[in-house]
């Protein structure tokens, strides 16, 4: 049986490849600049906050994120996602909305 990667938009799918391949510039670069980032209850606003995050807990950690579903309804796509690395480990969902062509906001659940 054939691995089905889930269709992502492509600031989602630009910022999952740059945090797998470590790339903290590439990582920024799918987020608006007045993007929000809320990680179980702390919330990152702006793009120097998301750097910081990214820093700390992301990148940072040489985090690797595997889509493993989509499901989208207008533009909010939620991912099912199953994360390694140096920090946290385990599966979750990020809700992301996005507009021109970048992430707004990013909220990541357990």
């Amino acid at each position: 049986m054939a691995d089905e990667t889930p269709e992502l938009e492509p600031p989602i799918a630009a910022m999952l490849d740059a945090t797998n391949r470590g790339d903290h510039d590439g990582f920024l670069a799918a987020f608006a600049d007045d993007a929000v980032l809320e990680d179980w209850g702390r919330t990152f606003s702006g793009k120097e906050a998301i750097a910081t995050w990214d820093r700390n807990e992301n990148t940072g950690v040489q985090s690797r994120i595997e889509a493993t579903s989509v499901e989208r309804s207008g533009a909010t796509s939620v991912v099912g996602v199953q994360v390694s690395g140096d920090g946290y480990n385990g599966g979750g969902s990020f809700v992301f909305e996005t507009g021109g062509g970048l992430i707004r906001r990013l909220e990541i659940r357990g």
